[in-house]
């Protein structure tokens, strides 16, 4: 086992060599518990917290697997999902296979319903749909994230569109010189962007993509402070353009930024450079978000 690094980076939070020392120590000496109550308990360990005072559980485990992947620790095995089956794997649809056969106007189907996905159901259910239509598949996103499943209410009730939000790209050169952004500003406030990473639309009714991100961008600021404690104010988004040209966004006013250079969101050792070139769009959630963004609120 590898001994502990001068530091690790992860998530916005830079750990010293002691603090992954001690995370090391408590893997090794609190045998029998499950990774969940290691990550709650390395957080608490390392006060390390939402803005609303909740655990960062969730990205705690993602360190906890980056600090294994690089020999650093050992932790216990996941635990089964109870099931003596394998999981069904989720296959892919055909090119242009979409879920539902409406079609038409989205006007004749307004008003859309936009609900939160906070049940173990609605989970199930928006995980299948991702990775059945959308060309990436369905992926845990790093950090914080929230989820909508999109309907129409007639003729009947019916699923159209799935949207995702998550923690932002650490870095993004495209984005931090429009904001004006230094390293250590970007690592003050990079807690008010949000990364729209998933949108799904599931039936070919015309305009329906812009109008459901624009409904789940309605409700993105509420529903983000309520979960988080705190208040998003700019919306960035990545559209591969080898496969799309992101017309919702771009009628939908979002700003183009330029491109990414292909490294990718969470690749800070350069290992990718030139792959999955993407265009950076942006979409601002309240008055002001630049001048917030690069001077404070």
């Amino acid at each position: 086992m590898h001994t502990a690094r001068d530091s690790q980076k992860f998530c916005g939070r830079e750990f010293t060599r002691e603090e992954v020392s001690l995370i090391q120590e408590v893997v090794e000496t609190c045998g029998g518990i499950s990774r969940t109550e290691l990550a709650h308990t390395v957080c608490e360990l390392l006060d390390w917290k939402r803005a609303n005072g909740g655990l960062k559980a969730r990205e705690c485990r993602d360190l906890l697997e980056r600090l294994e992947s690089q020999g650093a620790l050992r932790l216990p095995a996941k635990k089964s999902s109870g099931s003596s089956t394998s999981r069904k794997k989720i296959a892919p649809a055909g090119d242009g296979q979409v879920h539902s056969a409406l079609t038409g106007s989205v006007e004749a189907f307004t008003p859309l319903d936009v609900q939160l996905v906070e049940s173990r159901q609605q989970r199930q259910l928006f995980k299948e749909l991702v990775s059945r239509y959308h060309y990436l598949g369905y992926a845990m996103p790093y950090g914080a994230r929230l989820q909508y499943l999109v309907y129409v209410t007639r003729p009947q009730r019916e699923v159209v569109g799935c949207v995702q939000f998550s923690s932002p790209a650490w870095r993004m050169k495209a984005r931090d010189q429009w904001i004006g952004w230094d390293d250590a500003t970007r690592k003050d406030r990079l807690q008010h962007v949000v990364n729209n990473s998933r949108l799904l639309v599931l039936a070919r009714i015309s305009n329906l993509a812009s109008m459901l991100l624009s409904c789940a961008l309605r409700r993105l600021r509420t529903d983000w402070h309520r979960q988080y404690g705190l208040e998003p104010w700019l919306v960035e988004t990545l559209v591969d353009r080898q496969r799309f040209y992101g017309g919702c966004y771009r009628a939908a006013n979002w700003t183009v930024l330029g491109e990414t250079s292909g490294r990718g969101r969470m690749d800070r050792g350069h290992q990718r450079h030139g792959a999955q070139v993407k265009t950076v769009l942006v979409y601002p959630l309240v008055k002001n978000a630049v001048r917030r963004l690069r001077d404070g609120g």
